[in-house]
């Protein structure tokens, strides 16, 4: 199939074509200030083409803020230099119970449109002999959420990742989120949401998961 024809099958589908975020080999030959300023250059174009005054004190900034914002934060998850180290400890307390943080909230935005997606993670795991600190589950789906992205394989690498660090396949994630290629476009349903889930290892058992599921549904505001 033709690249062409391969988009257009697509077209406005929510659809991942890898489960690893796709780069190029040479995604890191350009320095991040290099980047900034070709990103700067072509969102000034952008706005120019579609006809607004790049002269206005309110408009003049903005193809810096955007390539700032880019670079350095929504997008930040792209260079392996921002991964977390995910620091793991031997469980001497010997906790053989599910560890479930639920909650995280994710940012991220969707690759197809550039918008944002908007929810929360819950995460499990089932120690088998070593844990991690419970900030570092939290900075994992930030630093896989910064990314251009769709929410299953968001799902799949921070289960992944967890899954290295932890040397154990009894991990688990389940993402609700809001999309705002659904919400704000298109169709233009505000009302839904997108959940996505990735059981591994023991999750995959009706009762593990059940219990997971389970735990993610207690009210625990305080």
């Amino acid at each position: 199939m033709k690249l062409d024809e391969k988009i257009t099958e697509i077209g406005d589908n929510h659809v991942g074509t890898s489960t690893e975020t796709p780069l190029r080999e040479d995604a890191f030959h350009q320095s991040e200030e290099e980047k900034r300023n070709k990103i700067k250059h072509h969102v000034g174009e952008i706005m120019h083409t579609l006809g607004l005054d790049m002269t206005d004190d309110s408009l003049r900034g903005t193809p810096n803020r955007v390539a700032k914002m880019f670079v350095n934060e929504i997008f930040s998850g792209l260079n392996p230099q921002h991964k977390p180290k995910a620091s793991t400890f031997e469980n001497k307390y010997k906790y053989g119970e599910m560890l479930v943080e639920k909650n995280i909230t994710v940012y991220s935005t969707c690759e197809h449109h550039l918008l944002p997606i908007v929810g929360k993670a819950h995460i499990a795991y089932i120690s088998s002999g070593r844990v991690v600190g419970l900030s570092k589950m939290n900075r994992i789906v930030d630093y896989f959420a910064k990314r251009p992205q769709v929410q299953e394989r968001l799902t799949m690498q921070i289960v992944k990742e967890l899954q290295i660090a932890l040397a154990t396949d009894d991990v688990a994630c389940v993402i609700d989120a809001k999309h705002l290629c659904v919400n704000s476009r298109g169709i233009r349903d505000i009302e839904s949401s997108t959940v996505t889930s990735e059981f591994g290892g023991k999750f995959k058992e009706i009762n593990t998961r059940k219990e997971f599921l389970d735990y993610i549904k207690l009210d625990t505001k305080f």
